[in-house]
């Protein structure tokens, strides 16, 4: 342990605690709150919000705020047979207030945002300068997946990245209560948070000398993973957690795969040796090549679950910096940044050099250019779909497309208009509403067009409106009762 004493040296709890913020720190987090926002909201106005993930969770919190089983019609799915992610309920309250989608899009923008604070105290908590502490805060603000993952929906992942920081700013506080909140938060966001947590755990226990929290962390990780996957995640869904069938090859349920990998470690060796692997890592570090000393990696200790996660499986969004599933990877990335910093052992130390760096990182990784591509796709359809989803009634059966779904989600059923969803039975609705040019996932065109043929065959629905390949039929019954 002795090549690690610069580590432990630079974490005096005895040094004074720099609670004061600075006022530039909260502009920088209104500002960076601010774009985040108004990207995600500028995404879901051109229409290429999904309904999954967005619409899944927008029902789900719409449901819960009216009282009702938060039963996620486009699978039948309740809320808590997916992630065990029981902190929908206190945002829910938000829906209360007002029922309203861009409530997601706000609160995914702070969490991204005010990740900084914690980031700016564990920086001059190891005892960096000003300028270096706010270094680090522009490093983070470009990292691509920050601008990433706000585009890609929602998802509750990312209230634990500032939570994971907290915590561990509360450890080397020593703040026990604060630590046990923030630790209750992460585990609340999301059932697989459960093994990042414990392995949190291992690293302050063995490396951070935080026995006490890292005790506490191990002991609640362990606990939780056990009874979300054993218990609350099977009583919901009725089946295994969904993920399981990514990693088939380990066995078909969550007790199966522990064992193999405990018995036949044999089995991973040629999973984790891949190009796709490779490329993965390329890309998560080479944002912090620059910061990342291998003296000072043991935050990486917590990250061993996600990464073992990510690299065994052949799903492709777990191995890029778009989606979320490297969000439990990343606040330890910069503790790691942050405490090679502190030592000067880092191949770039120069702030704006650094900041160089990371903005060539964000021009070349970052998906800004979407705006310019792919979310203008359907702009043709765009006031067609806007003006169709005006026409569907409250509390109306819907069928429609995977992106039109976010849109009509404050409604108890609503379904997809898919290939993977076949049988489709057109009487369970009152509204169909479809977008025949572009229908959401590629492999449903077929199903669309034999839906149009169904419906201009079928007497009891009624065309109401047809522009740019937008059509919406209604039941002629149900018509009739609402009028």
């Amino acid at each position: 342990m002795k090549n690690l004493e610069p580590f432990y040296k630079v974490q005096d709890v005895n040094k004074p605690w720099p609670m004061k913020i600075p006022r530039l720190l909260w502009l920088i987090f209104v500002i960076s709150s601010l774009i985040l926002f108004a990207c995600a909201s500028l995404r879901h106005w051109l229409f290429q919000s999904n309904a999954l993930d967005l619409g899944w969770f927008d029902q789900s919190l719409y449901l819960i705020s009216q009282g009702k089983p938060p039963i996620v019609s486009f699978s039948d799915d309740h809320i808590l047979g997916d992630h065990a992610a029981f902190i929908f309920y206190p945002l829910a309250l938000l829906y209360v207030i007002y029922p309203n989608v861009h409530w997601l899009f706000l609160v995914q923008a702070i969490a991204l945002s005010i990740t900084i604070v914690p980031l700016w105290l564990l920086s001059k908590k190891q005892g960096l300068k000003d300028n270096l502490a706010l270094t680090i805060v522009g490093v983070y603000l470009l990292y691509p997946l920050i601008f990433n993952v706000n585009l890609f929906d929602f998802h509750s992942e990312v209230i634990a990245l500032p939570t994971i920081l907290w915590a561990t700013l509360a450890a080397r506080a020593n703040k026990f209560i604060q630590f046990i909140f923030a630790i209750l938060l992460i585990l609340s966001c999301k059932a697989v948070l459960s093994l990042t947590v414990a392995a949190m755990g291992v690293w302050l226990l063995l490396f951070e000398k935080r026995k006490k929290y890292g005790f506490l962390a191990l002991i609640l990780g362990t606990f939780w993973f056990i009874i979300t996957t054993q218990l609350i995640i099977p009583k919901f869904s009725g089946d295994e957690v969904a993920a399981v069938g990514r990693y088939s090859f380990l066995g078909d349920s969550v007790t199966e795969i522990i064992k193999n990998l405990i018995l036949q470690p044999n089995l991973i060796l040629s999973r984790i040796f891949t190009l796709a692997n490779l490329e993965y890592i390329i890309l998560l570090f080479i944002p912090l090549i620059w910061g990342l000393n291998f003296r000072y990696l043991t935050p990486l200790i917590a990250t061993i679950p996600a990464f073992a996660l990510n690299l065994l499986t052949d799903y492709q969004p777990q191995k890029d910096l778009v989606h979320q599933y490297s969000i439990p990877i990343l606040p330890f990335l910069f503790l790691s940044v942050i405490a090679s910093l502190s030592a000067k052992k880092v191949l770039i130390y120069q702030p704006k050099y650094i900041i160089t760096w990371s903005l060539i990182g964000f021009l070349a990784l970052g998906k800004y250019g979407y705006f310019t591509s792919r979310y203008l796709e359907q702009l043709e359809t765009l006031s067609a779909m806007r003006a169709a989803v005006r026409l569907v009634p409250a509390e109306t059966k819907v069928l429609t497309s995977p992106q039109i779904a976010p849109h009509l989600t404050h409604r108890s059923l609503i379904k997809l208009a898919i290939k993977d969803r076949e049988p489709i039975n057109i009487q369970d609705f009152d509204y169909i509403l479809l977008n025949t040019r572009y229908t959401g996932w590629a492999n449903s065109q077929e199903t669309v067009n034999n839906l149009v043929k169904q419906l201009k065959n079928d007497h009891k629905f009624q065309l109401k409106y047809e522009t740019d390949g937008v059509i919406l039929f209604t039941n002629d019954s149900i018509t009739k009762k609402i009028s």
